[in-house]
């Protein structure tokens, strides 16, 4: 396949990006009101969304044409939108693995926005691995995170937004149980975005061994504090096995496998 190539860039304009799409935020007027004057005393080049504010950065997500397309086309709500950066560390992850044999696998798909939007940044219907989706999709198993949708008959509703992409596998379930309807041999990509911490080691102990040397593993919750017993279960899994998780100020972590 012919993977995207990186259009020419001005030396001198940068892009900023804001969305007030935050959490854990206890007074939002006053904060934004804060950000909007804190954005005013910062050199070009700007990040303001997701909990996570940065300036005098490249902002390269947005100057790679390919994604922006990629990420435009598939925001459903205010979070999509708010990720970018995170939705950028998924795509380029992905663009580096996809030499490397193995198929691509997310634990943790919601409205499958994060498969769709590496999908269509690395070729769309014409994407030439297999990607394994897992989730309950009907309902959530996590207290306190049903998001919205999730109800009897989302998993359709997933799959139908995948009609055409026949490369897509959607498995309904608890994870690890719906490992027993089929997981590939070996695995390039791995994106465990579960929301705690046991579900997350149950993933690892039965893919870990299936990614291949290069491949690489993404955590989406592991820097985040809210999620810090997902850290503390992950830190010694790793550890025991001769890896550190590098923590990414997206809220992220990643790893490649040896």
């Amino acid at each position: 396949m012919s993977l995207p190539k990186l259009g020419d860039i001005s030396a001198q304009q940068l892009i900023n990006f804001a969305t007030p799409k935050y959490w854990g935020i206890k007074d939002p007027a006053r904060f934004q009101a804060l950000m909007e004057e804190a954005k005013s005393l910062v050199t070009p080049g700007h990040y303001l969304g997701d909990n996570l504010f940065t300036w005098g950065r490249n902002n390269s997500m947005f100057e790679d044409e390919s994604f922006r397309q990629a990420w435009t086309a598939n925001i459903l709500n205010d979070a999509d939108q708010a990720i970018a950066w995170r939705r950028y560390v998924l795509a380029t992850l992905a663009y580096n693995v996809m030499p490397l044999r193995g198929d691509f696998v997310e634990c943790g798909v919601y409205a499958g926005t994060g498969i769709k939007t590496v999908m269509d940044y690395l070729g769309g219907k014409d994407f030439p691995k297999t990607f394994w989706g897992y989730d309950t999709f009907d309902y959530n198993p996590v207290q306190g995170h049903s998001f919205a949708g999730q109800a009897e008959g989302f998993h359709a509703q997933i799959e139908a937004r995948f009609a055409g992409y026949s490369q897509v596998r959607l498995i309904k379930g608890f994870i690890p149980d719906s490992f027993a309807q089929g997981i590939p041999e070996e695995i390039a990509y791995l994106h465990i975005d579960m929301n705690n911490a046991e579900g997350e080691i149950a993933a690892l102990e039965h893919l870990f061994d299936r990614v291949v040397s290069g491949g690489v593993i993404i955590l989406d919750d592991y820097e985040w504090s809210v999620y810090r017993s997902q850290k503390l279960a992950e830190d010694p899994w790793f550890e025991a096995r001769g890896y550190r998780v590098v923590p990414l100020p997206t809220g992220q972590g990643m790893l490649a496998k040896r």
